[in-house]
């Protein structure tokens, strides 16, 4: 999932929207693979299951290695979920459900010819190999070999995998035996091990592992876009969300059902004060409250799965609802909610999800105080459900919400001279503007005339520019032309463009020509002509983070491409987490060029925030304002030139 998530990241922006549709993606895929394991263990006999199995295993291998088709490169105005999903199933949707079809079939034909429980520990093993890979991929794997070298590192064990499969299958053909509960029908019936489960029990799986699910991805969409967008927080839920069905399924005594439930009324109004904080919370403090909180919350749901297990003759319809729960919950929050929620508001309403099931569960067993203490913590969580959503909208004019993220514009100081119109990506500010009228066109936050975009552009004067932006913002920038500069603006959000021209005057205004081209700035250069640009500034954001491939050897030579001999890069490597300066400096240095830091001093009273921009010129270029706030980036020995095909966020986060 991470190898081939990273490997469309570039197509779409960036975004980490493009991981949750991933998980979206993988669930659904796990489903087909329940589904048909299901099916084939109820309605084939032992030979023809493996005559099947075999068949559409060789079938996968025509699909080896495993490489995204560049056909599949979004031209612009495309649904982008539709897209990831549709380039998913083709690339990696037979192998990946014929993976999946492996802990539900071996457990099934392992209880075929045993007739024991034992095969439940599959489960735990199969998750506990699935846990281990996903830490391996940000730590061992993506830092030692490209995208090309993993994706043939992969096809080449996918093809081990398919042998194994083989051999198993056949053997389990000649060596099955008849199922335990299998021959004597009036028996069958009156057995409790082998009846099956009521349609009560096999909604109640459902509800189980749909709410963990939902709160999987609730928890990642609110620690990508609302806390900190920094990919390691799209791989840690997922970790502990597989650590929990390893530790409930093989080791069952460790889920103690009335400690659980004393945690996880403890985690939810844990959570639900979080929101209430909402983001006065330091990273370090949201990260470790939510981890916490999920981490308890999946354990209590998993481990009432595990509690409500069936006998092994019905484990692929455990299996089937269990997923079919799962991807419900992606379902939810990765199709469902960014259509008809205008913020980022799962987590608020997947905590009354899962504490009005947790009181479903526990109410006919629970002791008087549990009872008790379970409806506090209910009506404590809408309490802070309300204060989060009233809270989200303090002070908003606009609050608006795609694939790309939540969108806010908010007003301060309203009616005085200092009223202020701001755009919010998360908690991101992507552009401000004093509404004033003599006052729209002053430089504030990242671009004021002292930081190092605001001396590059002096620089280049008198005469008039030509200028490309990848990034729109509020659109900024626009404020710095003068009659004979044209503009282009690169922006991948639809949504950005039409806030942008709505609620700020800097397009509108604009004294030279302005142009805003929609669709991934690095993939629209790859398109035109050579523009010429005198200056070309990337300042594209994703929350917090810069998407990786417009910091490639390939993507700096494509800028360069686009610019005059004497023009200038600009990279805007603000960043709260991530140290950007090296990577920059190590593709400066590959490629000849002379390169720039700088750093501004803040001005809350105009509205100005410190801002780190590289500057990147074919020619050595400096003037008495820049060298005074320039800056040398610390050295990383041994950091590798970031190429299309390899990037490591591990050497680099601060």
């Amino acid at each position: 999932q991470p190898m081939i998530a990273k490997m469309i990241l570039p197509w779409f922006g960036g975004s980490a929207a493009v991981w949750i549709t991933a998980m979206l993606f993988f669930q659904m895929a796990l489903l087909g693979g329940y589904l048909y394991a299901h099916w084939s263990v109820r309605m084939l006999r032992p030979k023809m299951q493996a005559a099947v199995h075999v068949t559409l295993l060789a079938a996968s291998l025509a699909l080896l290695p495993v490489v995204p088709s560049l056909s599949w490169k979004p031209e612009g105005g495309e649904d982008p979920i539709l897209r990831i999903l549709g380039l998913l199933t083709v690339s990696i949707g037979l192998p990946y459900i014929l993976l999946s079809t492996t802990s539900p079939l071996l457990q099934a034909w392992y209880a075929r010819k045993r007739g024991t429980s034992l095969p439940w520990r599959f489960f735990a093993l199969s998750n506990f190999a699935s846990l281990l890979g996903l830490l391996a991929y940000p730590f061992l794997v993506e830092p030692s070999a490209t995208l090309r070298e993993q994706s043939f590192g992969w096809s080449a064990a996918y093809a081990v995998f398919v042998l194994l499969a083989v051999i198993t299958a056949v053997t389990d053909v000649r060596e099955a035996t008849p199922p335990a509960c299998e021959g004597n029908e009036d028996r069958l019936a009156s057995s409790p091990v082998c009846s099956p489960p009521r349609v009560r029990e096999q909604l109640l799986w459902l509800a189980l592992a749909a709410c963990a699910s939902t709160l999987l991805l609730s928890v990642t969409n609110h620690l990508t876009q609302n806390v900190a967008s920094v990919p390691f927080l799209w791989v840690l839920p997922l970790g502990l969300y597989l650590l929990t069905f390893i530790l409930v399924f093989e080791f069952e005594r460790f889920y103690h059902r009335k400690t659980f439930t004393w945690l996880m009324i403890f985690a939810q109004a844990s959570m639900a004060y979080g929101l209430f904080l909402n983001v006065n919370m330091p990273l370090e403090s949201a990260v470790s409250l939510f981890s916490a909180g999920l981490f308890i919350s999946c354990m209590f749901f998993h481990g009432e799965l595990v509690r409500r297990k069936p006998a092994p003759r019905h484990l692929t319809s455990f299996y089937l609802m269990l997923s079919l729960g799962g991807a419900l919950g992606g379902v939810l929050v990765g199709l469902v909610a960014p259509k008809i929620l205008p913020g980022i508001f799962e987590l608020p309403l997947a905590l009354l999800f899962c504490v009005v099931l947790m009181l479903m569960v526990i109410e006919h067993r629970a002791r008087h105080l549990i009872t008790i203490a379970s409806w506090a913590a209910a009506i404590g969580i809408l309490a802070a459900t309300g204060y989060y959503l009233l809270s989200y909208k303090e002070s908003v004019r606009v609050m608006a919400r795609n694939f790309y993220g939540g969108l806010r514009i908010q007003e301060f100081d309203v009616g005085t001279n200092n009223e202020t119109r701001a755009l919010l990506h998360g908690t991101i500010y992507h552009g401000t503007q004093f509404t004033a009228p003599e006052r729209r066109r002053e430089h504030t936050t990242y671009y004021s005339a002292g930081s190092g975009i605001g001396l590059a552009l002096k620089a280049l004067r008198p005469s008039s520019l030509r200028v490309g932006v990848i990034g729109l913002g509020a659109g900024s920038l626009a404020a710095y032309a003068e009659p004979g500069d044209v503009l282009w603006f690169y922006e991948i959000n639809p949504l950005v463009e039409k806030l942008a021209r709505a609620e700020f005057s800097y397009l509108a205004e604009c004294r030279g020509k302005v142009e805003v081209i929609l669709g991934d700035g690095r993939l629209s250069l790859e398109k035109e002509v050579d523009q010429q640009y005198d200056i070309l500034v990337v300042d594209a954001f994703s929350g917090d983070a810069i998407p990786l491939h417009l910091l490639t050897k390939q993507a700096v030579e494509l800028y360069f491409r686009h610019l005059k001999p004497s023009g200038i890069l600009a990279l805007h490597i603000t960043n709260e987490h991530l140290d950007l300066a090296p990577v920059v400096e190590r593709l400066a240095l590959e490629l000849g060029k002379h390169a720039l830091y700088t750093e501004n001093l803040p001005d809350k009273e105009l509205d100005i925030t410190v801002a780190k921009w590289a500057l990147l010129s074919s020619q050595f270029f400096t003037t008495p304002e820049l060298s005074q706030i320039a800056w040398k980036p610390d050295s990383q020995p041994g950091l590798r030139v970031w190429t299309d095909d390899y990037s490591n966020l591990s050497r680099i986060l601060k």
